[in-house]
């Protein structure tokens, strides 16, 4: 395994982006769609903002109906705004950083996805799953 690689050899540069304007059924439904879990929230080129599937999760009653139930009650999309529920005080890299820095911010963080940003604009996200796919690449 290479030492120095930088996250721009794993992550995702095609990236799924929302903006604050954007409502919460249309974010559901980019995370479905895509099936991805993170989608950074943007003005422009610049984000401002993560929203993670469980976020939407963490404001539906979807859990107290069925923990194994994937639908979202969407009954509360109303009563909250991307810009309420989204992350807002990210932790970002750029793309030289190292794939083994990106893996010891994840390990010691609580979320699994970082924004890939240089310049002040965003470049990419890299998640856990791509960490683990490149990960098992090496095997």
């Amino acid at each position: 395994m290479k030492k120095r690689t930088p996250v721009s050899k794993i992550m995702t540069s095609d990236v799924i982006t929302l903006n604050q304007t954007n409502g919460l059924e249309t974010a559901e439904m980019l995370f479905k769609q895509n099936k991805i879990r993170h989608i950074p929230v943007v003005n422009g080129n610049t984000i401002i903002g993560m929203l993670s599937y469980t976020d939407l999760l963490r404001i539906s009653f979807a859990d107290a109906v069925n923990e194994s139930e994937q639908d979202i009650d969407t009954v509360v999309y109303g009563m909250f705004t991307i810009e309420q529920v989204m992350a807002k005080n990210l932790v970002s890299v750029t793309s030289s950083t190292t794939i083994k820095e990106v893996a010891e911010i994840l390990s010691k963080k609580e979320f699994h996805a970082l924004p890939v940003v240089d310049d002040g604009k965003l470049k990419g996200i890299v998640t856990t799953t791509d960490l683990i796919n490149y990960l098992l690449g090496q095997f």
